[in-house]
């Protein structure tokens, strides 16, 4: 199977078409950032992007992703350059244990790309399927507020 991660193509050998796009990331390809969390899609520590939208890898199976672009959260940072949704989740120390966090980043970023100003609720109700046992929610939320006004000011300077 030929897989688009990244932007970059990779051929998968070996692997039976339904297992599950998380365990090729991270066991054929080296991706380890996303992370297994309960592997039935209701933690989203998994979270990817599919062509843009975030999806749980856990239960996707590798040959849905056939033909499609795969993001994970290697492939968000540019050139050794965090986004504005990542320098927000350090700029207000976001993570504790961090277990979650790839899959918050990946379903916040999504989010303020469909909703560039979302509100308390527009952030609560995208963010709803991504679980935090640390309970940093509140974090969460300003941190997403944060890159939403960055990526304000980058589109307004330019």
């Amino acid at each position: 199977m030929r897989l688009n991660v990244n932007g970059k193509d990779h051929v998968v050998k070996d692997v039976d078409e339904a297992t599950p796009l998380l365990w090729v990331l991270r066991d054929h390809l080296g991706m380890v950032g996303t992370k297994y969390g309960c592997g039935v899609a209701q933690c989203g520590a998994c979270t990817v992007h599919l062509n843009g939208a975030p999806v749980r890898a856990c239960s996707m199976p590798v040959s849905a992703a056939v033909g499609q672009k795969v993001t994970t959260i290697e492939g968000l940072a540019k050139d050794g350059k965090l986004t504005a949704v990542q320098a927000a989740w350090v700029e207000h120390d976001v993570a504790q244990c961090g277990y979650c966090q790839a899959g918050q980043i990946m379903s916040a970023t999504a989010l303020l790309k469909s909703n560039p100003k979302p509100t308390d609720a527009d952030i609560d109700a995208a963010m709803s399927g991504n679980l935090c046992r640390c309970g940093t929610y509140i974090r969460i939320r300003k941190a997403i507020h944060a890159a939403a006004e960055k990526s304000g000011e980058m589109v307004s300077q330019n």
